[in-house]
């Protein structure tokens, strides 16, 4: 099992558009994944209603784990993605 830890850039936090983006990335990328925050309790993270009930906020740390093949590479993509504001006004 491989885990890293991110931080919250998106503005409005993990919630919306940001958490829609997140769990389509999760589902596609076809391994199980899990979200937490750091020293709490994680959910599935490809469960869209899950992921919001994190409550997790603009720079808030948040850990993922999965486990699978190719998941180190899944992980590091959704660090990438988390790490990114997704609210960022063009």
């Amino acid at each position: 099992m491989s885990s890293r830890t991110a931080t919250i850039a998106s503005s409005v936090g993990l919630h919306a558009r940001p958490a829609a983006l997140f769990v389509k990335k999760v589902t596609a990328a076809g391994i199980p994944v899990t979200v937490g925050k750091v020293g709490g309790k994680t959910v599935n993270a490809a469960s869209m209603l899950a992921v919001m009930a994190l409550g997790a906020k603009f720079d808030e740390e948040v850990v993922l784990t999965a486990d699978g093949e190719g998941s180190n590479a899944v992980l590091d993509d959704l660090v990438a993605f988390l790490e990114t504001d997704h609210d960022e006004k063009a």
